[in-house]
């Protein structure tokens, strides 16, 4: 054993209006609806967390849409890049909740979920979702004239109740004014669009982009504090529909004024007046992915690297006569081993020879896996005799090598405390393979388990009748992993409490419909998802997957899975999957075939009638700059054949962002509202927040509706995004953390 090598041990056991004023008082329930809608975006996209989590939103205050804006009318302004922000708003027009993200430095898209009175007789009100897209074609120059010009699209797609195009130019004068002037169609126009036009919505309008009078609108800024903004605009919004159904008053002007106070690191509250007769308020959050709370983390250092001795200190560790000591290669994996315990790895199998030593690790801590890495590699300089020249770090996922990184000891050595890209030079990336060689597998190490009782938060979002529900409760994850690539998992959750209740969908009961023998609605059409409430408010436990996984590796670059149980909360059956993906390849290819069973809405281990084989083949490419693109081709629950096209940005820090659409063959009618499926998904990494190592993520998925046309089945650790966590784009995108 070498010097200085750690010493072996034995393994660890694992707010209220004044009164008075009868305008005032007759607003004042605008406070009101502002806090009892304030939480689920701020739950969404701030996460829970109180700390102050990013830099101020740059240069903009959010509009009444949810957009970098005056009070109605946008600017050519934008967010930090990757910026995600929300906002919550209530006035007499409407209740209006966004979630908004920079997508690129000049392009910004929000999500707009609102809801206007008198609209749908049926309800008497109307929950209404919309999308907006900017893109800032010029940017300002400064020392010049020339202001940033963008041009805007406004609830684009649907029903466009909020219809709108524009072209808006913003100069800043002084560095604490700025006044903005475009010219708008649509409702920026001064004119409604008709909406008996649409079907079931959910449709680009095309035809109806940059039509009607148009007009235009002006907006000033000025920061009236280093806290305070005010704002005043023109816009020529007659607010038509909402006074003609919602029985609103009409804007007495055209003239709107407002503030905005900035509070906190990251959050503004504003109030507005919209023609001088109706009042607003709305609270927005932004956070950006590059300002973190702790910037530097709040892990603890790593060990520093350990030079070797000179040759004439140590001459029979440098000839490598040690390795013909039976005894030195178990001391130096169980010394390995445990130090890696303490930076959250798990040193699965070992290889190790006079000049080389392959060590294959499970990182169980860290987002950027090339922080695992140069921990590891830190590690093997203190516990591996001098001869050892060469170091090569195989990850582990699931069982299954997916990389190996080979460094020489020499470098690591000599590019400790030099710029990151020099070791990124250094290393070389291959695919790891799958022959097991003449590793030696760590002892008891297999079978191993692993449990955790947690609480749980469900929510439901964008229902028509109740636009936030939740459910909160306790659950027990268990994992038990046999051998390498086979193990056994589920989840087994208690409801506590919640507004989230059991439902049927159309005019049945629940005893009714779950009494049915057949899952078809009326059109014909499975209900695979449209019934998804008939498994919630179970007051009973329930067992969302009980699954029994194998994953293997036939060869260097192919990756396989097959998955038998529960394998989420409505459909149980089996799951096979293949991957094609060399490791420095930014192309991918999968293929997956399913046959499933839908399971049965209160006993958790039995089955309904309804069955379908159902899969896809697909292709992933990483862009580069954190895109991802997928595009997904098959047969989906509902027997419907289509494809699912999926674009993703991901940062360094883990923060991911993407949207998604479905066309399949299934009428726009049998689908029924919103025409196809689309939506977007959202994952934030619990380390960005806290400043502590974790590979916990927060987020999901956001969509409108929930239709049975082109819904997949939801597979927990499917292959692509378990095995690039290592590969060329996710490690080097991240290599930044080499030596942190």
């Amino acid at each position: 054993m070498s010097r200085g090598c750690p010493q072996p041990r034995a393994p660890a056991n694992v707010g209220k209006i004044p009164t008075g004023d009868p305008i005032l008082m007759r607003h004042s329930r605008l406070f009101r609806q502002l806090l009892a809608t304030t939480l689920p975006v701020a739950l969404l996209v701030a996460s829970g967390t109180q700390t102050a989590l990013a830099e101020p939103m740059i240069g903009t205050s959010l509009n009444a849409y949810g957009m970098p804006g005056a009070i109605d009318t946008p600017t050519a302004e934008g967010l930090d890049d990757g910026t995600l922000g929300g906002s919550v708003g209530v006035s007499d027009y409407a209740r209006r909740n966004s979630i908004v993200f920079q997508a690129l430095p000049r392009m910004t898209a929000a999500l707009r979920y609102s809801r206007l009175d008198g609209v749908d007789r049926s309800r008497g009100f109307l929950w209404d979702r919309s999308f907006d897209v900017r893109f800032r074609v010029l940017d300002e120059d400064e020392a010049g004239w020339r202001p940033a010009v963008a041009v805007g699209l406004q609830d684009f797609m649907g029903t466009g109740i909020y219809s709108a195009e524009y072209l808006v130019a913003t100069k800043t004068l002084t560095p604490r004014l700025r006044v903005s002037a475009g010219v708008g169609w649509g409702r920026l126009g001064g004119e409604e669009r008709r909406t008996s036009d649409v079907g079931e919505g959910g449709k680009l309008n095309v035809k109806d982009w940059f039509t009607g009078p148009a007009k235009p609108f002006a907006s000033v800024a000025w920061q009236a504090t280093d806290n305070l903004r005010l704002v005043a605009e023109y816009s020529t919004d007659p607010y038509a529909r909402e006074v003609t159904t919602g029985g609103e008053e009409e804007p007495k002007s055209k003239l709107n004024l407002g503030a905005n106070y900035h509070f906190g690191e990251n959050y503004q509250i504003g109030v507005y007046t919209v023609g001088g007769n109706t009042f607003g308020a709305q609270f927005s959050v932004a956070l950006n992915p590059r300002q973190a709370p702790f910037p530097s983390g709040l892990e603890k250092a790593p060990a520093p690297v350990r030079p070797r001795p000179a040759p004439g200190a140590d001459p029979e560790g440098w000839a490598g006569v040690w390795a013909n000591d039976p005894t030195a290669h178990p001391a130096i994996q169980t010394a390995l081993g445990d130090a890696l315990r303490d930076e959250g790895q798990t040193l699965e199998s070992m290889a190790l020879s006079a000049n080389r030593a392959e060590v294959r690790i499970r990182n169980g801590r860290y987002v950027q896996h090339a922080e695992a890495i140069g921990r590891t590699a830190r590690l093997m300089t203190r516990a591996l005799p001098p001869s050892v020249e060469t170091f090569v770090i195989t990850t582990s996922a699931d069982g299954l090598p997916t990389s190996s990184v080979t460094l020489r000891r020499s470098d690591v050595e000599r590019l400790e405390n030099t710029e990151v890209s020099q070791i990124a030079n250094a290393a070389v990336l291959t695919d790891a393979d799958p022959r097991p060689g003449n590793l030696v597998m760590t002892p008891g190490l297999y079978p191993r388990f692993q449990w955790g009782l947690t609480p749980y938060l469900s929510t439901s979002l964008f229902d028509p009748d109740q636009p936030f529900r939740y459910e909160v409760g306790a659950q027990a994850r268990a994992k038990y992993e046999l051998v390498p690539g086979l193990v056994l998992s589920g989840t087994v959750r208690q409801r506590a409490f919640g507004s989230i209740k059991q439902e049927a969908p159309g005019a049945y009961t629940t005893d009714e419909y779950e009494a049915l023998n057949t899952d078809y609605a009326a059109n014909g059409v499975p209900r695979v998802r449209s019934d998804g409430r008939m498994y919630s408010g179970n007051s009973s436990p329930t067992i969302p997957e009980l699954t029994l996984n194998w994953y293997a590796k036939p060869t260097d670059t192919v990756y396989t899975r097959v998955t038998v149980g529960l394998l989420e909360r409505a459909y149980g059956g089996v799951s096979t999957e293949a991957l094609w993906k060399p490791v420095n390849l930014p192309l991918a290819l999968g293929a997956e075939i399913n046959r499933v069973k839908k399971r049965d809405f209160e006993d958790a281990l039995s089955f309904r009638d309804y069955e379908v084989t159902t899969g896809h083949v697909s292709a992933y490419y990483e862009f580069g700059g954190g895109f991802t693109g997928q595009v997904d081709i098959g047969r989906y629950l509902a027997g419907d054949d289509g494809a699912t096209v999926t674009l993703t940005r991901e940062f360094a820090n883990g923060w991911r962002v993407g949207a998604y659409a479905t066309k399949t063959n299934m009428s726009e009618e049998d689908f029924g509202e919103g025409s196809f499926d689309k939506g977007i998904t959202i994952s934030l990494p619990v380390a960005w927040a806290t400043g502590q190592p974790s590979l916990q993520r927060v987020g999901g998925d956001l969509r409108s509706l929930s239709r049975d046309g082109g819904s997949r089945l939801r597979i927990n650790d499917r292959l692509y995004d378990t095995v690039r966590e290592s590969h060329s784009g996710k490690l080097y995108e991240g290599w930044g953390k080499f030596w942190r």
